[in-house]
C-alpha cells in the first residue's frame, strides 16, 4: 500500500457517517450541497430524486402580477425555487429591477434569503424558525392594510395566505412552478431499497412533496423503508412524514440543509447505526401501504 494512501485512509475511517449509506431525495438540481456535506462526513451518498420542478403551465397570472408591481406592498418567497423562477420571468419579462426594490421583500429562510441577495434586493423579513407559521408571526403587526404577492408552488400549504388575510391583508397567490414525480427515479428507488449491499443507513426528505412523493414512487408495494433510519428537515416535513406512515427518527433542530446534516451526524454519534440495515424483503411494512397514495 502507498504510503501516502494509509493516512487518509485511517482519517476517512474517523470521520462521523465514514461508511454510511445515505438516500439524498432532493431534486436533481439541488442535491449537491446536502449530497457534497454528507461526503465531507464521509457519508456514501445515493442521489435518487424523489421530486421534479418544473415550469407552470402558465405563466399568465404571474406576469400579471410582474408587470403591476407598484399594486403590492410586500413580496413573500418561500423557497429558493420560488425565487429562481420568479427571477426568470422578471428577466424574460424585461421587468426593471427598481420595481422590486420597492417592496419590502419576506423569505422562509436563509437560503432562500440569500438567492434574493444574490439579485440584489433587500430582504427585510426573515423569520426565526423557517416555517409558514413564522413567516405570519413575523409580519403580523406589519401587515394589516397591506397587499401581499406570494409566488410558490402550484400546491403548498395555505398558512400563509390564510392568516394574513385573516390579519387584514390582501393576499394575491400566484404559481410560480410545480412539483411532479420523476418516474425516472421509481425502479431505482425500488432497486435500492431491495438491495442488501445498496441498502442505505438514512433516508433524508427535505420537504414534504418529498415525503409524498417517496411514497407515490413506492405505489403498488408497502413503503418498506423500516431498518433505514428517516431524517426529516423540519417539524412541517415530520408531521407530512406521520401523516404517511411514516417514523421520524431523525429531525434538524435548525430547518435548513446545514441543519440536517448536524442532525444525521448527531444522531449517529449518540444513538448509533446498525452496521447492516436489512433490504426492503426483510423488513416489516410501514403502518400504512403506499397504495393509499
Amino acid at each position: 500500500m502507498n504510503s501516502r494512501e494509509e493516512p487518509r485512509r485511517v482519517k476517512a475511517r474517523l470521520l462521523p457517517l465514514a461508511g454510511f449509506r445515505i438516500l439524498v431525495g432532493r431534486a436533481r438540481h439541488q442535491a449537491s450541497a446536502l449530497s457534497a456535506g454528507l461526503r465531507k462526513l464521509g457519508a456514501r451518498v445515493i442521489e435518487i430524486p424523489f421530486i421534479e420542478i418544473r415550469k407552470p403551465r402558465s405563466f399568465k397570472a404571474l406576469d400579471s402580477a410582474l408587470k403591476n408591481l407598484h399594486e403590492y406592498d410586500w413580496l413573500i418567497l418561500t423557497s429558493v425555487n420560488g425565487v429562481e423562477a420568479l427571477w426568470g420571468r422578471v428577466q424574460d419579462l424585461h421587468i426593471n429591477r427598481k420595481n422590486l426594490r420597492l417592496l419590502k421583500v419576506a423569505a422562509i429562510g436563509p437560503a432562500t434569503r440569500r438567492a434574493i441577495e444574490k439579485r440584489g434586493i433587500k430582504v427585510d423579513v426573515v423569520p426565526q424558525e423557517y416555517v409558514a407559521e413564522s413567516v405570519v408571526k413575523s409580519l403580523r403587526r406589519r401587515i394589516k392594510g397591506k397587499r401581499v404577492l406570494l409566488a410558490r408552488a402550484k400546491i403548498a400549504r395555505d398558512v400563509i395566505p390564510r392568516e394574513l388575510r385573516r390579519l387584514g391583508a390582501t393576499v394575491d397567490v400566484v404559481e410560480a412552478y410545480e412539483t411532479v414525480i420523476p418516474e425516472s427515479s421509481r425502479k431505482r428507488l425500488r432497486d435500492v431499497l431491495s438491495d442488501s449491499k445498496r441498502h442505505p443507513h438514512v433516508i433524508t426528505f427535505t420537504s414534504s412533496s418529498t415525503a409524498k412523493n417517496f411514497v407515490a414512487l413506492l405505489h403498488g408495494r408497502d413503503a418498506r423503508a423500516s431498518q433505514s433510519k428517516v431524517a426529516s428537515i423540519g417539524p412541517v416535513t415530520s408531521s407530512t412524514l406521520r401523516d404517511l406512515g411514516l417514523r421520524v427518527d431523525i429531525e434538524a433542530q435548525e430547518y435548513t440543509i446545514p441543519g440536517l446534516i448536524r442532525a444525521i451526524a448527531q444522531s449517529k454519534a449518540h444513538q448509533g447505526f446498525s452496521e447492516q440495515p436489512q433490504s426492503a424483503g426483510g423488513t416489516r411494512a410501514l403502518r400504512k401501504s403506499a397504495t393509499r397514495w
